[in-house]
């Protein structure tokens, strides 16, 4: 098993201590890993991403070109990397101020509104570990029992006292129903005919309803 992973979005989102704690916890899991990360340089509100991989083998160069898995936290990035996803591979994506919701047919695509749940839960902070939680729902490369050693490696000792709420919100994230647009369509066999896909959300109250086209 060999998964390579690009997360991405505005720095102060958590996108590089996301892949941290999910590479910390990959290491307790007797893994091997990798851990790059890439930023401008006004690190708050500039861009920023983290290239993982996470390997049973040796890993033979942190620097990819594409990807398994794209975690997405902004439009920019969204634009960046919606291209760089594998064939057939997995893009998960929190729906909070994107404007272009991704259009790819071969990949598999899925929402999670983190920002809007973390809210709810008066853990806004944390927000970026409910969309590790929903990652991890999907693929379970790691288990629950190595998370929190990824958190108490990965967090200073004067934060161990949020690894509870971290915990929460990774739990929360693996708990909140997510589903695969695309699945979802082909299982009520709606067809690509945008009337019917519009009809079809509307009886079902998806938050796709709020996309842009995606026929």
């Amino acid at each position: 098993m060999t998964e390579e992973i690009i997360i991405a979005g505005f720095g102060g989102q958590g996108v590089l201590s996301m892949g941290k704690i999910l590479a910390y916890s990959a290491v307790m899991q007797n893994k091997e890993v990798s851990w790059m990360p890439s930023y401008g340089p006004e690190m708050r509100g500039g861009t920023a991403n983290v290239t993982v991989i996470i390997s049973d083998e040796k890993i033979s160069s942190p620097i990819v070109n594409q990807y398994d898995t794209a975690i997405i936290l902004n439009q920019q990035s969204m634009d960046k990397f919606e291209k760089t996803v594998k064939s057939g591979g997995l893009l998960i994506y929190d729906g909070n101020g994107i404007t272009r919701h991704p259009e790819r047919k071969d990949i598999n695509i899925y929402r999670v509104d983190a920002v809007d749940e973390a809210a709810k839960m008066g853990l806004t902070k944390v927000f970026n570990m409910i969309v590790l939680g929903g990652f991890l729902k999907i693929k379970p490369i790691v288990s629950s029992e190595y998370i929190r050693k990824g958190l108490e490696k990965s967090l200073p000792a004067r934060h161990h006292n949020l690894i509870p709420e971290n915990e929460k919100a990774i739990e929360r994230g693996k708990e909140m129903g997510i589903e695969n647009f695309y699945d979802m369509i082909a299982d009520e066999e709606v067809g690509t005919d945008p009337d019917s896909v519009v009809e079809f959300l509307t009886k079902v109250g998806h938050p796709a309803l709020s996309m842009d086209p995606m026929f």
